[in-house]
């Protein structure tokens, strides 16, 4: 499942080629996604000049003067800045058409993602209100995290997970940032002291600045805005490494289970 660094590489790939242009026209071939795409994409859309594309957590954000469009890509989605008269693919379920003769055309094969629309501000819509900080936000900071773990008794694994703690860090990089942090992922959250919580926030930073900059991991059918694979799957120290020597110490890297999350970690570099 694309995470945060696969969405925002995503953003990136697609937003030169958006910001500025004008919708002509909205063509849907399957509405019937996670959540019905709105009918009134149809006519809220054309004529409107797409001003920005951001992110927030794992959902892009296409604003315009009367609102904005939320893609999701759920486990399998694909958005791509394409010719109009490209053949179809398989899966290919909506083209948002461009008046230069371009669209982006969102492709999702298990039908997972999403197309919404929203008027309202972005921070009262209903699936982005709950968000915790991004990571790179000024409010993510080890006493932060220190703070919200106060009393909790979960791993700490699952709790760096849970996305109104902090959003986008998913499995994979709660797995390479508790390795760098040098922390046990099996600990209870509220057992972390706020020395370990600033190196925790600073490896999340590191981890997911490095990701992005590596174009994502490369899982399934994840690929950027040009059609290219990420390749931070090649920085991995630990994830996926089961008995393989620790890149730090060589120790052999441990496996477990955390919330129903394959969990790797290093049992000599993590305390």
């Amino acid at each position: 499942m694309p995470e945060l660094p696969e969405v925002e590489t995503v953003r990136r790939g697609i937003a030169p080629h958006l910001v500025g242009r004008t919708i002509a026209r909205v063509v849907v071939r399957q509405a019937r996604l996670r959540w019905p795409v709105p009918e009134e994409l149809a006519t809220m859309l054309p004529g409107q000049v797409i001003q920005r594309v951001d992110r927030r957590a794992k959902y892009l954000l296409l604003r315009t003067e009367v609102g904005t469009a939320l893609f999701h890509l759920g486990m399998t989605g694909r958005l791509r800045v394409l010719p109009t008269a490209t053949p179809l693919e398989k899966h290919d379920h909506v083209d948002l058409v461009l008046a230069s003769g371009e669209c982006l055309r969102f492709n999702d094969s298990r039908r997972f993602g999403a197309l919404l629309w929203t008027v309202e501000p972005l921070e009262q819509h209903p699936l982005l209100q709950m968000l915790g900080p991004e990571p790179f936000d000024a409010l993510f900071s080890g006493a932060y995290l220190h703070q919200r773990a106060r009393g909790r008794t979960l791993a700490v694994k699952t709790f760096i997970m849970n996305h109104r703690v902090v959003v986008g860090i998913g499995n994979i990089y709660a797995n390479e940032s508790l390795h760098m942090a040098g922390v046990d992922p099996r600990r209870p959250a509220g057992q972390i002291v706020l020395a370990e919580y600033q190196r925790l926030a600073v490896a999340v930073r590191a981890i997911m600045g490095e990701a992005i900059r590596q174009g994502g991991t490369t899982l399934r059918d994840f690929v950027d805005g040009d059609g290219k694979p990420g390749y931070f799957q090649q920085s991995l120290r630990v994830y996926d490494r089961h008995l393989a020597p620790c890149t730090a110490c060589g120790e052999s890297i441990q496996r477990c289970r955390l919330g129903q999350r394959a969990t790797y970690y290093c049992p000599r570099c993590q305390r």
